[in-house]
């Protein structure tokens, strides 16, 4: 993603969060290609995830293959569009997203 904040074409605000930006600055070129045609999908069908329960209630995941590794991509509809909570492998994922999410 270029922008804090981008929109399509329906007007759908897309807000990254820190840790999510910061975790797409380390992508190279082909994963960063690869989550912006997710990032479409999403903004396309924002159902697309699953829906979390219990402490992640409201948060859903987006599981995506990139080569060989899976990816998980966390967002939640927010007033005006969708904000793209965070991204990385499974390992530690949700753990990391409580975490996260607990701080904030």
């Amino acid at each position: 993603m270029k922008n804090q904040n981008t929109s399509s074409a329906d007007s759908m605000n897309i807000c990254q969060s820190k840790s999510f930006r910061n975790k797409v600055k380390k992508f190279n070129k082909s994963q960063k290609s690869a989550l912006d045609i997710e990032i479409r999908k999403i903004i396309a069908n924002p159902d697309i995830g699953t829906e979390k329960k219990g402490d992640l209630k409201g948060v859903l995941i987006h599981k995506f293959k990139r080569k060989a590794s899976q990816y998980l991509l966390s967002y939640r509809h927010v007033s005006d569009g969708i904000q793209l909570i965070t991204i990385g492998s499974h390992e530690n994922y949700y753990r990391s997203l409580k975490t996260y999410l607990k701080n904030r």
